[in-house]
């Protein structure tokens, strides 16, 4: 008999979080966490705080991964 674990088994049928960019407006060293924006303007405090002020960030899962390019941002709407 070969044990299955459940939830093992349903985090596989569901997908990855997109790898996003947004903008940095403020570092919050105190707490850990930082304030973006993203391309539609809304904003979201993450945690992280690798990322200057003023810079693009790449986001997932609401934590910061990393610096963005600073590149010209398309949207395709399919």
């Amino acid at each position: 008999m070969t044990a299955t674990n459940l939830y093992r088994a349903l985090r596989e049928l569901l997908p990855d979080a997109p790898l996003q960019v947004a903008a940095v407006t403020a570092v919050h060293t105190a707490t850990g966490d930082s304030t973006i924006t993203w391309p539609g303007g809304a904003q979201q405090r993450v945690r992280g705080t690798s990322v200057p002020v003023g810079s693009n960030a790449f986001v997932r899962d609401g934590v910061i991964e990393g610096a963005a390019p600073d590149l010209t941002v398309v949207t395709i709407e399919v």
